[in-house]
């Protein structure tokens, strides 16, 4: 016996298929769950210490989540595509240590900015090309890299830290202001424009969210599959490279010894804010804000007189917690609806 539609029972189906999608049921809900999370910490450490909402510490804030961002922004193409990058930390310090090199060696500041860019874009796609083109999962080739870059960078510079003199446009690159913001977050900030742009409307990133989601698809519709997945690895260097660059600048000199441990920082922030570790979904303004909490965490700890020795402990227990409820974050989106449509 098959099972019959009334007309007017079709009709209503059409209808709510043809119904253009709420905003809830577009919206991220993982990117929401960590929205409210985030406002809840900052809340917190608000009410815990008098220092935490005032210019000077947010603007040193905006400072300290600049290169997580910036980096973090790029690792979102790199894990919405299917893949992962852990040698961002490496290059930074990599960058950093050469970078000061050669000022040192008496290269013009400009020479140097741009060395370091193609320092950065040129370790990415070392990795791009072997993992697209070779055949090797990402992780193997960035965690053999990672190693290779950290392990040259600590050879050049014999494990010293290279001084950078202050008066060069390097190091003031590092000291400017505007508005009473840092250059670093304002690099941040035109980095985090650029990447919502290239995701959300350009094709390059309607690719790369594609082949996240179904990578044989995508490459039978004609598109270059290995060429955009060595981009996007690219791309993640040429972050790290930028990072790098403001590192030393804000610090006055560059260390081999410098961003360790930083890619898991960025991998956390991207997965936070919504990412899909398993690829074909990723929100720019979900790294943002998975940025965001993790720099705020740190920050507020510190203000509120937390051992620095207990800082990582509890750091990493809230981030677990955090990353536990953005799993679930469907289901209790669901809850929620719930509610309200019985309130």
């Amino acid at each position: 016996m098959t099972a019959t539609t009334l007309p007017g029972e079709a009709d209503t189906a059409s209808r709510r298929l043809a119904r253009p999608q709420s905003w809830w049921q577009r919206a991220n809900k993982a990117t929401l769950i960590m929205a409210v999370v985030t406002l809840a910490v900052c809340a917190f450490f608000a009410l815990s210490s008098d220092t935490f909402l005032t210019f000077a510490n947010i603007s040193n804030l905006a400072t300290q989540v600049a290169p997580v961002l910036i980096v973090a922004v790029a690792m979102t193409f790199v894990i919405t595509a299917g893949q992962i990058d852990l040698s961002v930390g490496s290059i930074i310090a990599f960058v950093s240590a050469v970078c000061a090199q050669l000022l040192v060696a008496g290269w013009d500041s400009s020479l140097v900015l741009i060395a370091g860019l193609l320092m950065g874009a040129g370790w990415g796609l070392v990795n791009g090309w072997f993992t697209a083109y070779a055949g090797i999962p990402a992780f193997i080739v960035t965690l053999a890299t990672l190693s290779v870059i950290r392990g040259i960078a600590l050879l050049t510079t014999q494990g010293f830290s290279v001084p950078i003199d202050s008066s060069t446009f390097f190091a003031q690159l590092g000291s400017a202001r505007w508005l009473g913001f840092s250059s670093s977050a304002w690099i941040a900030v035109l980095i985090v424009a650029l990447g919502l742009v290239t995701l959300h409307r350009l094709r390059f990133g309607q690719y790369v969210v594609g082949i996240g989601a179904a990578e044989e698809s995508v490459r039978r519709a004609g598109v270059n599959v290995r060429r955009v997945k060595m981009w996007t690895l690219m791309l993640s260097g040429l972050a790290a490279g930028i990072a790098g660059i403001l590192v030393a600048a804000r610090l006055g000199s560059g260390s081999a010894n410098s961003a360790q441990g930083f890619e898991l920082t960025v991998i956390a922030a991207v997965v936070l804010g919504g990412t899909s570790l398993f690829g074909g979904r990723g929100t720019v303004v979900g790294t943002l804000i998975g940025a965001v909490l993790i720099t705020v965490i740190a920050n507020g700890l510190t203000l509120i007189g937390v051992s620095p020795f207990l800082t990582p402990i509890i750091t990493g227990t809230v981030l677990l917690l955090v990353i536990w409820v953005n799993l679930r974050s469907v289901g209790i989106a669901h809850a929620l609806r719930r509610l309200g449509v019985r309130s």
